[in-house]
């Protein structure tokens, strides 16, 4: 995954639990806007989320955060 989509991964995770608590759950479509202006990169997101780790739709932030600081 490059390093732009990880820190804004990271960074989405973090607001969401700031917002929400630590028991907040979210997707991989919370790093995007509503529109898909950038097919390759959702996909990629898709690609690591579902095909590389076999996550379920919704994911505990706290958790998605922590793989995507450990580089997972």
């Amino acid at each position: 995954m490059r390093a732009s989509l990880r820190e804004k991964a990271i960074a989405v995770c973090e607001a969401k639990i700031a917002q929400k608590g630590e028991a907040v759950g979210l997707s991989f479509y919370a790093f995007f806007a509503n529109r898909n202006d950038d097919p390759d990169l959702l996909m990629e997101a898709a690609e690591w989320w579902i095909k590389t780790h076999e996550l379920d739709h919704f994911e505990k932030a706290v958790k998605i955060r922590e793989m995507m600081k450990a580089g997972v």
